[in-house]
């Protein structure tokens, strides 16, 4: 069965983002488990942050799971991404990574890899960076499976990388490594964007996918735009997935609203 799951980011410089919630965590907390939501979805600024917060007390009195914890403050706040020509700040940007893994491990949570992928250089040219994406994720997936879980890889839209924008280029980019403990994040905004036909394309994935991204067209909460969601379900179905859809959208018109929505719609679709 598909569960619910609904974002909170603790990151300032990304307040601007597309994230339901905002800073307080517990509210979020509160809100989803009244709304009836599975779990939430973090979005830190470090792994520090991470367990600073009361988290295990959170989901416990909430009676919520941890679905997963994003990577992209490291992008956001410092600038750095895996596929860097600077051989500093790719290694300080794997660091980041191994500090969220762990941090997100605790709960059973994967990471999620998506802006800090970064985009392959000009100068140096497409296959040498998609050669240091890969490498970077060979030895990040290797390192979240010591801990115990998966590592998410996202494809994004082309204003948002030149790496992989669709779930084949993907699946395509994930095949040469060495390590096997990597899913990729079906996100329904960007799929709008980059696939020719969403359902086609969750089929064609089926057991690649570990996480989905559950918003509309217009990067609202499901339901507030033109999304057709009944064979998005259908393509999930046919192929098994039991994991998280989780809301990653603005808070349009406020945080209640968009994440009363979207339950609504998960409902609708999912049960």
């Amino acid at each position: 069965m598909i569960r619910s799951a609904v974002t909170v980011s603790i990151v300032e410089q990304a307040r601007k983002g597309p994230f339901v919630f905002h800073e307080d965590v517990e509210g979020a907390c509160r809100l989803a488990s009244e709304l009836g939501y599975d779990a939430v979805e973090l979005f830190a600024p470090s792994g520090d942050a991470i367990r600073s917060l009361p988290i295990k007390n959170l989901l416990s009195s909430f009676n919520l799971k941890l679905a997963a914890v994003g990577t992209g403050a490291g992008m956001v706040i410092h600038q750095l991404a895996l596929s860097s020509p600077d051989a500093d700040r790719r290694t300080k940007a794997r660091e980041f990574v191994k500090s969220i893994i762990a941090a997100g491990a605790e709960f059973g949570a994967p990471a999620i890899i998506g802006s800090m992928q970064g985009r392959w250089d000009e100068a140096a040219g497409k296959e040498a960076g998609v050669q240091l994406l890969r490498d970077a994720l060979d030895e990040l997936g290797s390192y979240a499976a010591t801990c115990g879980v998966p590592l998410i890889y996202e494809p994004l839209n082309r204003y948002e990388t030149n790496m992989a924008m669709t779930m084949e280029q993907g699946i395509e980019l994930l095949k040469p490594l060495s390590c096997g403990n990597i899913k990729l994040l079906a996100d329904l905004f960007h799929m709008n964007i980059e696939e020719r036909n969403i359902a086609d394309a969750l089929r064609d994935s089926g057991n690649w996918i570990g996480h989905v991204h559950f918003v509309d067209s217009n990067r609202q909460a499901a339901g507030r735009g033109h999304m057709d969601y009944t064979p998005i379900a259908v393509a999930l179905h046919n192929i098994g997935y039991s994991g998280y859809a989780s809301a990653e959208a603005f808070p349009i018109p406020d945080s209640t609203e968009a994440a009363r929505q979207t339950i609504e719609t998960f409902r609708r679709i999912f049960r």
